[in-house]
């Protein structure tokens, strides 16, 4: 694979390195299509200009379904797919089953054909992230714990079997799984072999998390990383005030490195238990103007290239 920043790595090998990339969650796409959102060829665009290879396909729609046209249009940019998203509510009940089943055949059979290698799958939220409505509780029953493990651990059979890809799981704010204790009981109840972590760094600190801590704990279920960070003193602001996710999100996940955590011990800890592992940025910005994450997902790409010189990044 061709390096895309050579000049950033350590001098004397072309030995493999964290595959760096970005996300349309980084340009503020939530949606499929959304009038206010970058069109899907200047995300792409610009993806490139701020010298990135590696994207997710972001929610399925936003960009071109028909593989092969996809494949033209990366082409055409020098970007490659690390993976897809899905959406599930496991917790809910068996009738789950089948509305991950729908997202499943699209997305994964994209994603397979495309050449990504993971599904990120993210779980439903207890709070409306259009209305900020409270929609369940906010803890799960042991019951509901044990339909939510059984759900992602048959999901993960799927995934590997059938579409040849790893399920990776991302703890959210507002959802069951958010807190450091609770991504601990869902890899208790989890088989390793159909489910690790997507590890979104800003996420997991939304609530707390110390991410290098995790990986320490759980070295062999990382499998995935999101770089995301989070303004410390305006979270406090939002968890006292019970702001909903996404009415904060624009304002609490800031550009790096305003926030927290720090990338670089990070970026070292993932590296030694897997040097390839896909490490996406992923700044949650809905609603943000179209003219502003060009210019933050290229610093964003520099600061990355240059918080961690030990370790090989491309």
């Amino acid at each position: 694979m061709t390096d895309s920043a050579p000049d950033q790595r350590p001098a004397g090998g072309t030995a493999p390195g964290l595959r760096i990339g970005t996300a349309p969650d980084s340009w503020g796409v939530w949606f499929p299509d959304h009038p206010r959102q970058t069109p899907w060829e200047r995300f792409l665009d610009e993806v490139q200009a701020a010298g990135y290879h590696w994207i997710e396909l972001g929610p399925y729609g936003y960009l071109p379904t028909d593989p092969e046209r996809l494949l033209d249009e990366l082409a055409k940019r020098d970007l490659q797919i690390s993976g897809g998203t899905v959406f599930t509510g496991f917790h809910k009940g068996p009738e789950q089953w089948e509305r991950a089943l729908e997202q499943v055949e699209k997305v994964a059979t994209l994603t397979r054909a495309v050449g990504g290698e993971h599904i990120v799958v993210i779980p439903d939220l207890w709070r409306s992230d259009a209305t900020g409505e409270t929609l369940e509780p906010r803890t799960l029953t042991d019951e509901q714990w044990a339909t939510l493990a059984a759900g992602h651990d048959r999901l993960g059979r799927v995934l590997l079997d059938d579409y040849g890809l790893r399920q990776q799981f991302h703890s959210h704010a507002d959802s069951h799984v958010g807190t450091h204790r609770e991504v601990e009981r869902l890899l208790a109840l989890t088989d390793p072999r159909h489910l690790n972590l997507c590890l979104d760094t800003g996420h997991f600190a939304y609530y707390g998390g110390d991410s290098v801590a995790l990986i320490k704990q759980h070295p062999e279920r990382i499998g995935y990383l999101h770089l995301k960070q989070v303004d410390p003193q305006l979270l406090f602001e939002v968890l006292k005030n019970d702001v909903a996710f996404a009415d904060a999100a624009i304002d609490v996940m800031v550009e790096p490195p305003a926030g927290i955590p720090d990338f670089a011990p990070i970026i070292e800890a993932v590296a030694a238990i897997d040097p390839e592992i896909f490490a996406i940025v992923e700044q949650d910005m809905p609603g943000v103007d179209i003219d502003v994450p060009l210019g933050i997902a290229t610093r964003t790409r520099e600061y990355i290239f240059g918080c961690s010189p030990l370790t090989r990044v491309r």
